[in-house]
């Protein structure tokens, strides 16, 4: 079983050069927002994620590639993504 603390650690990671924030609501909530380090542009915010879900790290790693997938479809419509 994976820590709420590797968890977060494994998806904030991921996502450099951008900044990577999660928190944890309730017990089994999980909402990650990655922004821009410095002007604070919101790229991508997900909410209410099952942290019951995501408990080994392979369920982390598909949950990362969704993300980016996410994160990649909406930089295609931004004449300027931020990278």
């Amino acid at each position: 079983m994976m820590t709420q603390a590797q968890l977060r650690m494994l998806i904030e990671r991921s996502f450099s050069p951008r900044a990577c924030e999660c928190t944890v609501s309730g017990e089994h909530s999980l909402t990650v927002k990655l922004y821009h380090p410095v002007s604070g542009q919101v790229d991508l915010v997900v909410s209410g994620l099952n942290m019951t879900t995501l408990q080994s790290e392979d369920a982390v790693n598909a949950l990362i590639e969704e993300l980016r997938y996410e994160l990649e479809s909406n930089s295609l419509h931004r004449p300027d993504p931020v990278m």
